[in-house]
């Protein structure tokens, strides 16, 4: 096959557009649509992608740096030193106890203690990538879940570093005929002594830190001075590579010194900057992260070797689950969260292409082991979603059940005509609201450790599963005159509006969306009272920078009810939209410009009018003006 980088380029392509619309179209999640990809355009079935697929494979783990390094963006200096008991605490203890069974593990049936040693290394850490991107798909990143996953995996990319340190260690002596590749991996601490390469990595975190405060920043400043937008984006790659390439040549993760220097500047007023120049990139570089892990898939070795390829990755996964969820419940998490944590995070993660491929050169493991565990990584890290999936449909469900009945259920006889589902941030504010003017409602959340804890403030919540009608029928349902839906996940308000709707389809339905595609989805679904999350949020902003520039209260107030109320209308009508793109843009553009002719017309007659008292004569004489212009 051709080895033109523009062809290459095709077919990745190619293979994702296909692909990962087809995994979202079944329920799948997108990480699944990539690795399909990654399978068929692979050597081993379509055979589009070479030899070649695991040098792409080192230019896409990138994506894991640019993503570690958004969300070091989004976490503060003083956030991330509240969570280091958390990190140590989840993070140490799954990775010692995992080390040791899985050494006990590969010793016992046959593996050399330096091969078992180094194996165990490798299992005993999970994929950043896979984990992070489907927290972030299903937005569960501030759950139980997704806080402890990310302390969990944070602690492994550190503790990469000591690894990649002892490896040398566990080396019998010469090197395989790779040496060649070895002087890509060259470091500055080479030969060093453990003191002094100690002593250059803490100087390295430190000159991270002080680059972030007094280097970085000011730079950023003399960019953004030029208003060239493309040197923004230009100066935020500058920055993940300048910080990855440091941290690589002292041995360090790239991975774990972007996320220190997105830390760093976390404070900065180039924040969001920083963060919309590189999440396209992010995005691109970790879907292709992922197609080129489901390429890596030897068929031929899992032909030569069936029983033992399969065997071991039913082991590792089955190994890494039961640990996790031992140190889940040791640290108390709720048993739905201890579910989802040990099935999230039973893969074996991309840092294991490194460890193995350093072991291979340093001699530890032979060309056999290197593939076999190249092709068990793979497979652990390609069954992940599958596995969350079947998590998700069949055992939560029930242990969600099992776990409500545990509670205590005789409080929720106590119902009310208001139920609430999803008490987050943005359910907490509604449920506050109410009680402030004497109304209450029965409260469903589905974190169970959400849910002990808003107990202690003060708020009566119940534990479970609103897309279950039991549940729902317990909280009152059927006598209920009110159900609001503050979910953050459309594909759960999605599944709630319809079961509601086809057993009490005359109930009040009162439902959170994120966004006007949401909303039209609801509104597909015949919901008609719908609350967008950025719409009052974002007039009211408006309506304050107008006050700024000398506007009057009480007409700005005004208009900004009718910018609200053109909207919904708006919204209304654009319910019934064109399938083709073009007419839907051509009906919507025919729209906007109706709204800002209404809202103009509705401003120069309230100044004339009705706000003699309120705005300045500046502003009625322009007023005048630009009506008698038009009269003309």
């Amino acid at each position: 096959m051709t080895t033109s980088i523009l062809f290459q380029a095709i077919v990745f392509l190619l293979g994702a557009l296909i692909c990962v619309p087809l995994a979202k179209r079944f329920g799948l999640s997108s990480v699944i649509g990539y690795l399909l990809a990654g399978v068929l355009i692979g050597p081993f079935l379509l055979g589009f992608v070479g030899e070649e697929g695991e040098d792409i494979l080192h230019f896409a783990e990138f994506g894991v740096v640019m993503m570690l390094f958004l969300i070091g963006l989004e976490i503060e200096p003083k956030t991330f030193w509240q969570m280091r008991k958390r990190i140590v605490g989840l993070g140490g203890l799954q990775v010692g106890v995992t080390l040791i069974l899985g050494y006990l593990l590969f010793y016992y049936i046959g593996f050399e203690t330096n091969v078992a040693i180094t194996i165990a290394m490798a299992v005993a850490l999970s994929s950043t990538a896979i984990t992070l991107q489907t927290l972030k798909e299903k937005n569960l990143m501030d759950s139980t879940y997704g806080t402890s996953s990310f302390s969990i995996l944070l602690f492994q990319d550190i503790i990469v570093i000591p690894m990649l340190a002892v490896l040398p260690l566990l080396s019998s002596g010469g090197e395989n005929n790779t040496t060649s590749h070895t002087t890509d991996n060259f470091h500055f601490l080479d030969g060093l002594s453990l003191g002094w390469q100690a002593a250059a990595i803490l100087l390295s975190i430190v000159a991270i830190v002080l680059a972030g405060r007094y280097l970085i920043v000011p730079l950023l400043r003399l960019v953004a001075q030029a208003r060239i937008r493309e040197l923004l984006t230009a100066s935020a790659l500058f920055i993940v590579l300048g910080i990855s390439f440091l941290m690589e040549m002292v041995g360090l993760s790239p991975a774990l010194g972007a996320f220190l220097g997105g830390v760093v500047l976390a404070t900065s007023e180039f924040k969001h900057e920083l963060e919309s120049n590189l999440e396209p990139f992010k995005g691109l570089l970790l879907g292709l992260f992922f197609i080129t892990v489901g390429a890596s898939i030897n068929f031929q070795v899992i032909a030569e070797n069936p029983i033992m390829i399969i065997g071991l990755v039913i082991a590792v996964i089955a190994l890494k689950a039961l640990v996790i969820y031992g140190v889940a419940k040791v640290f108390k998490i709720k048993t739905d969260q201890r579910l989802l944590l040990m099935i999230g995070l039973a893969q074996i993660g991309e840092f294991a292409f490194v460890l193995f491929s350093f072991a291979f050169q340093l001699n530890i493991i032979d060309q056999f082991n290197l593939d076999m565990m190249l092709v068990i990584t793979a497979l652990s890290m390609a069954l992940t979603p599958i596995l969350s999936l079947l998590n998700e449909r069949f055992l939560l469900p029930k242990i969600g059940t099992k776990r409500q009945e545990n509670r205590p259920m005789d409080h929720i006889a106590k119902t009310h005509k208001v139920i609430l589902v999803g008490f987050g941030h943005f359910g907490s504010t509604v449920g506050r609201f109410l009680r402030a003017h004497g109304i209450e409602a029965t409260i469903l959340d589905h974190d169970s450790t959400r849910v002990d804890f808003l107990r202690k403030m003060g708020f009566q919540v119940y534990y479970g599963d609103a897309t279950r009608m039991e549940l729902l029928e317990a909280a009152g349902i059927a006598d209920a005159k009110l159900l609001i839906c503050a979910i953050g996940s459309t594909e759960t308000t999605n599944h709630l509006v319809k079961i509601v709707k086809e057993k009490y389809p005359k109930l009040k339905l009162l439902v959170r969306a994120r966004n006007r595609y949401d909303a039209y989805e609801l509104m597909d679904a015949g919901v008609k009272d719908i609350y967008r999350e950025s719409l009052d949020t974002s007039v009211k902003l408006a309506s304050d920078a107008l006050t700024h520039l000398g506007f009057r209260k009480y007409s700005v107030y005004r208009q900004a009810q009718n910018f609200i109320r053109y909207d919904e209308q708006g919204l209304k009508n654009m319910a019934e939209r064109p399938k083709d793109r073009d007419a839907y843009i051509s009906k919507a553009r025919r729209e906007l410009e109706q709204q800002e002719k209404l809202l103009e017309e509705d401003f120069t007659r309230g100044i004339l009018s009705h706000d003699k008292l309120w705005d300045s004569d500046e502003m009625r004489s322009a007023a005048l003006a630009k009506q008698r212009v038009k009269k003309t």
